[in-house]
C-alpha cells in the first residue's frame, strides 16, 4: 500500500492518467491525496471531477479556490470568467451529484503524520486552531446551497487573524487562508495581490511558511496553489503545484516512507497563461 499527494490538476485529465500509470496506482491498495483545484482552466474538468469522485475512499481532496469558484458560479453567486473551463460540468446530466460531492470536501485533511491544505496557514494558527477554523467553514458549506457562503466569499478583507472576528468576515478570512494565501508580513497580515515566485514580492512580505514563530511549524504540510513557486520543500512544507496547467509538470509525492517525487510533463503546449 502506498499514499501519494498530487498537485493541482485543474482539469488536466490526460496528464493525471499518465501520472497514475507512472506510480502504478492501484485503487484497491493505494490512496491519493489531492491538494485542491481539481477543476478549471484545463481542458477536461468534467472527466477529472467524475474520476476523482468515483475513486471513493481511494482518494481525498481538499477544496481550492477554483473548486469554490465553480460552486459559486453554479449557485448564481458569481459569473464565469473569461478563462473558466468548467462549462462541461455545469451542463452535465450528473451536475448536481458532482457539485454536492465537491461542496462537501474539506478545507483541511489530517493524514498520517501530515496535513493536506490547498494554499496556506496564517502564522497565528497552530494545527488545533487550523482544524477548528476549517470545520467552521465546512459546516456552513454543507448547509443547503452553501448556507449563503458564496454570496460572501469574495474579498480580501479582513486581512489579519483575530479570535474576535465574527460572522462572514471571519468565514472569509479563514477561506482566504486555506484557498488563496501565498504571502504575508511578519505579523501575519495577508497580501492577496502578490502571486509571483520567491524574490518577486515586496520587501516587507514573505511566504507564509517562512514567518518566524509560525505556530504550525512543527507540522508537515502538503499544499499546492502556487505554480510560480513550483515544487518546493522548506520548513516541513511541501508545495506540489508544478504548473501542469501552464505547460510544465504534474507532480505526485509519495507519502509512504521516502517522500519520493514523480512528475509527468504537460501533454500539449501551455493550456493557459500563468495566473491565479
Amino acid at each position: 500500500m502506498a499514499n501519494y499527494a498530487i498537485g493541482d490538476v485543474q482539469g488536466c485529465f490526460g496528464e493525471l492518467q499518465l501520472l497514475l500509470e507512472k506510480i502504478a496506482f492501484n485503487p484497491a491498495l493505494d490512496r491519493l491525496y489531492f491538494v485542491g483545484d481539481i477543476v478549471n482552466r484545463g481542458p477536461k474538468s468534467l472527466e477529472t471531477l467524475r474520476f476523482i469522485k468515483n475513486l471513493g475512499d481511494s482518494a481525498v481532496t481538499v477544496l481550492g479556490n477554483h473548486d469554490l469558484h465553480l460552486l459559486a458560479v453554479a449557485c448564481g453567486a458569481s459569473k464565469t470568467k473569461r478563462r473558466d473551463t468548467f462549462g462541461d460540468i455545469l451542463a452535465a446530466p450528473d451536475r448536481e451529484e458532482l457539485l454536492d460531492w465537491l461542496r462537501t470536501r474539506p478545507l483541511l485533511h489530517s493524514g498520517d503524520k501530515f496535513y493536506l491544505i490547498h494554499a496556506g496557514l496564517p502564522p497565528q494558527w497552530d494545527m488545533d486552531t487550523a482544524t477548528r477554523c476549517a470545520q467552521e467553514v465546512e459546516a456552513v458549506l454543507r448547509e443547503k446551497n452553501g448556507g449563503g457562503f458564496f454570496d460572501h466569499m469574495y474579498g480580501d478583507l479582513p486581512n489579519q487573524w483575530s479570535e474576535t472576528l465574527e460572522g462572514w468576515p471571519r468565514i472569509r478570512f479563514i477561506t482566504n487562508c486555506f484557498t488563496r494565501l501565498r504571502y504575508c508580513d511578519r505579523n501575519g497580515v495577508l497580501d492577496m495581490k502578490e502571486k509571483g515566485g520567491l524574490g518577486s514580492q515586496a520587501a516587507h512580505l514573505m511566504p507564509w511558511f517562512r514567518v518566524q514563530g509560525r505556530r504550525s511549524e512543527g507540522a508537515t504540510l502538503i499544499f499546492g496553489h502556487w505554480s510560480t513557486l513550483g515544487y518546493h520543500v522548506e520548513n516541513n512544507c511541501y508545495c506540489l503545484d508544478t504548473g501542469c496547467l501552464w505547460g510544465k509538470d504534474l507532480t505526485a509525492l509519495r507519502l509512504s516512507g521516502d517522500f519520493a517525487r514523480f512528475s509527468v510533463p504537460c501533454l500539449t503546449n501551455a493550456h493557459q497563461i500563468p495566473g491565479d
